[in-house]
């Protein structure tokens, strides 16, 4: 039996793990590398094996880095089962296609300036058709219940309360006449998260177990602390009668803000004003958060029960909050009056309608840009970060006259404190540790905090490492 590191081994990005068994093969995720264009084009197109020989894949989560490859390995021939939660079906289904559309735009926008210099066109690396193709392999399970994943290898499903249906994988393998026990945490929540429960832990012994380590060497902030910040930055944009814009990632961070305002407005604690969410990726997402309420933690399942007495359906749908749909009805936000909040995609202010609301809002002080997660170099996000005044939007130059407030330690990733608490109860049990999904050196640091927890083994394996048992 071998465990074969192809993704998201010293890198977070590109969630991929081959494991053969009585000579068959099946991967653990199937994400996306992101990076520069160069490297992410030949690492993506390349997998750990021929995608026909590939029996199964058993995927942690939605998330691009994640899933979003799972197309690309249809593409090539793979026909077997997907296996997931339910939830995680649901939400693949507009993850997977929304990224099948964004290949074929930017294959189209490369193609425009390749046949002006005369050169062939490329190929989008694959498309919503097959999107919609892996979307058809999908097998569902609930947390809990055990599944074969092919024969001789069975799994189970816990929750990983990092976005909802993401799972922790428990694998029971055989191999001539002899037991192994994997365990694979995907991405590790946190705790007291909003409405998702908190993560669960691996009551097992195990063999391997391989571990996220995102941030393996920083502890995030009190979300109490986000919460108080997010209360002042509204009464402030209340009292200016102003705008307040909030780019945001359409997964998790969106519906995390949408259930803080809500229960602000409902403890009087901010005023009733309007709340658009304008993003109609974001507003799937939302739909199925209201299909899975029997994953919400007790906190969101008390709040759920008061707030049906005042005829609200649900945590993420309320009076004051509109999801638009249109491309009209965008635009129609930008001729109202404040005081109002606008929630949009993407997160770091790069495509899609926040850079129309950011374009539109930047040069009146009465407006405010709220900044919830963290922003990549290079991204207008970053320079308004950065407070720049003088700031370039589709080569237009604005002067920045909005203010910019910043709330950190929002992350839906554990931090260094948490996955040592997430990894304690295996102490003793586990043989082997495997550090995946993180940068090196916070992988280093939490290897070292790990040794001194009497966890002996931990490895930080490399891209195309293998270990055979």
């Amino acid at each position: 039996m071998q465990i074969k590191f192809h993704g998201a081994a010293q890198t977070v990005t590109g969630s991929q793990h081959l494991i053969t068994v009585n000579g068959k093969k099946f991967l653990l995720d199937c994400g996306l590398f992101q990076g520069r264009r160069k490297d992410t084009a030949e690492r993506n197109r390349s997998f750990s094996a021929n995608p026909k020989d590939i029996e199964a894949v058993v995927l942690s989560h939605a998330h691009a880095d994640h899933a979003a490859n799972l197309p690309n390995l249809v593409k090539h021939g793979f026909d077997g089962p997907i296996h997931a939660t339910n939830a995680t079906e649901d939400m693949a289904e507009y993850m997977l296609r929304d990224s099948g559309r964004i290949q074929e735009s930017d294959a189209r926008y490369i193609n425009k300036k390749r046949a002006k210099r005369g050169e062939p066109p490329i190929e989008a690396m694959y498309t919503e058709e097959d999107a919609l193709e892996a979307l058809q392999l999908f097998n569902c399970h609930d947390y809990h219940t055990e599944f074969e994943v092919m024969p001789g290898v069975t799994a189970t499903f816990s929750d990983a309360g990092h976005i909802l249906g993401s799972a922790i994988t428990t694998l029971t393998l055989e191999e001539k006449g002899k037991k192994y026990r994997i365990g694979f945490s995907g991405d590790i929540g946190r705790n007291n998260k909003p409405i998702l429960r908190d993560p669960e832990k691996l009551d097992v012994a195990l063999d391997a177990l391989l571990m996220e380590s995102t941030y393996g060497n920083r502890n995030h902030n009190d979300p109490g602390q986000a919460i108080i910040k997010l209360e002042k930055t509204v009464k402030d944009v209340v009292r200016k009668g102003g705008k307040l814009v909030i780019p945001s990632f359409a997964v998790g961070r969106s519906q995390d803000i949408v259930y803080w305002l809500h229960q602000l407005m409902d403890s009087g604690r901010i005023p009733r004003i309007p709340v658009f969410v304008d993003s109609p990726l974001t507003s799937n997402i939302s739909k199925i958060f209201s299909r899975h309420e029997d994953l919400y933690d007790r906190e969101t399942q008390d709040f759920m029960g008061l707030d049906h007495k005042h005829g609200h359906d649900g945590p993420l749908r309320y009076p004051e909050l509109h999801y638009t749909a249109s491309v009209d009805e965008s635009k129609a936000i930008n001729h109202m009056s404040g005081p109002l909040i606008v929630i949009s995609a993407s997160g770091m202010v790069e495509t899609g309608r926040i850079v129309h609301h950011v374009r539109n809002t930047i040069e009146q002080p009465e407006n405010t840009i709220l900044i919830v997660s963290w922003q990549a170099p290079h991204t207008l996000g970053r320079r308004l970060v950065e407070k720049k005044q003088r700031i370039k939007i589709w080569g237009d130059e604005f002067h920045r006259k909005a203010d910019v407030q910043i709330i950190n330690g929002l992350s839906a990733h554990a931090d260094e404190k948490e996955l040592i608490e997430w990894c304690n109860p295996l102490k003793g049990r586990v043989g082997k540790i495997f550090l995946v999904h993180g940068e090196l050196t916070p992988q280093q640091n939490l290897k070292a905090r790990l040794n001194a927890n009497n966890f002996e083994h931990v490895y930080i394996p490399k891209q195309g490492d293998t270990f055979d048992f």
